[in-house]
């Protein structure tokens, strides 16, 4: 009786978001044979944040700005506090020389189309090498004595089994391909921002984004407007939904109609309605496991004060990446011993500035003096934002 034969990869990808399409293509361009898979038929749906990113993150992946994926320029922040005072960081006019829309002037960051940004970043990992399936759903794993493992897949409803010698989990909050590992990927409801944005047309704004702090506009997150290019709009916010009895929807109603901003929204037409639940929590504690790693939001790579997750995924793709490629040309055993190092070089490249992020903003929400904490949230997005914070990088 002939053996069905058994594909054999270095490393299995499962998800294939900015995390784990970065993954793959910086491990493929070092030389491993990776596979990366992906449930959904169509990348970047359904559409869960607003899409900015800095340049700098960008360019730290050699990855080109390119109007395929790019909506609007942004050039800084400002940031507002419930009664609409407001800092502004404009980086057009701190340094002048350097940012703007001129000849040989940059911008600072970009708002980007999920879709087509995550479709760029997998064909970019497709171009490196890196073998791509789509409507694949991952259903387990198995490590093996010789050091590999089995990935079960179910490919067009039909079940495939590969080898690999480690399966890096890029399947999103609560991770499924964590849970297999037994590591502990559920969140907490007191953690979890319920978000929800209009796209929308006939509001103006002016190449920078608008954060709104206030428990009255956003219970436990905040409010923005962010410009989306071709003259529309994101208006959205984050609540969590232990410090409230009303659902995001109702705030966005009430930040619309009753908001400072409300001239400023009254013809605003609504065009596209986006939402789903991203983490201000800590990073998980334990990222590995015998032949696996998580990455991006599946272990929680995401800034814990702003929500902001596609800067870190593709950080802790390029860590993860660079780090298994040259682990496995080192003839190491995957184990979970040996692959805490991964954990390690992410931890000190960027993750312990998320830990004393998340506990700066731990602090502003024990507060139980409501004023006070709307304060300190409004002065923490202040500095966040400005020139000289120290997390530049997350």
């Amino acid at each position: 009786m002939h053996k069905t034969h058994i594909p054999v990869f270095d490393i299995v990808v499962i998800g294939s978001g900015p995390a784990g399409a970065t993954t793959a293509r910086i491990a493929a361009q070092k030389g491993l044979k990776v596979l990366l898979v992906d449930k959904r038929q169509e990348l970047g749906a359904p559409i869960q944040c607003s899409g900015a990113v800095s340049r700098h993150a960008l360019e730290e992946l050699g990855i080109t700005p390119s109007e395929e994926f790019i909506h609007e320029d942004i050039y800084g922040f400002s940031i507002y506090n419930q009664q609409g005072d407001k800092t502004e960081i404009d980086y057009q006019r701190i340094k002048p020389d350097e940012y703007g829309k001129g000849e040989g002037k940059k911008p600072l960051g970009y708002v980007v189309d999920r879709r087509r940004f995550d479709r760029y970043l997998m064909a970019q990992a497709e171009r490196a090498g890196t073998e791509v399936w789509l409507k694949t759903e991952g259903l387990g794993y198995q490590p093996l004595e010789d050091g590999t493992c089995e990935v079960h897949l179910r490919r067009f409803n039909q079940e495939i089994t590969v080898k690999s010698k480690v399966l890096v989990g890029a399947d999103g909050l609560q991770s499924q391909v964590g849970k297999w590992a037994g590591l502990r990927t559920h969140i907490k409801l007191s953690e979890l921002a319920s978000c929800l944005q209009f796209i929308v047309d006939k509001v103006e704004t002016d190449g920078l984004l608008e954060i709104v702090t206030g428990h009255q506009w956003a219970p436990g997150g905040y409010a923005w407007v962010f410009p989306k290019g071709h003259g529309y709009a994101e208006i959205g916010l984050g609540v969590i939904r232990t410090m409230t009895d009303q659902n995001a929807q109702w705030y966005l109603d009430q930040f619309i109609q009753k908001s400072f901003f409300k001239e400023r929204f009254k013809d605003c037409r609504i065009l596209e309605i986006q939402g789903g639940g991203v983490p201000l929590a800590h990073p998980l504690k334990k990222q590995y496991a015998d032949n696996l790693i998580l990455v991006g939001d599946a272990a929680r790579h995401v800034n814990p004060i702003t929500g902001g997750g596609i800067h870190t995924a593709l950080s802790g793709g390029r860590i993860a990446g660079t780090f298994l490629s040259s682990f496995l040309k080192n003839g190491k055993k995957p184990t979970a011993k040996n692959l805490k190092g991964y954990q390690d070089q992410w931890l000190e490249e960027l993750g312990n500035k998320m830990w004393k992020l998340y506990d700066e903003k731990t602090n502003i929400f024990r507060t139980k003096d409501i004023a006070r904490q709307d304060e300190q949230l409004y002065n923490t997005m202040s500095s966040y934002f400005s020139p000289d914070s120290e997390y530049k990088k997350i």
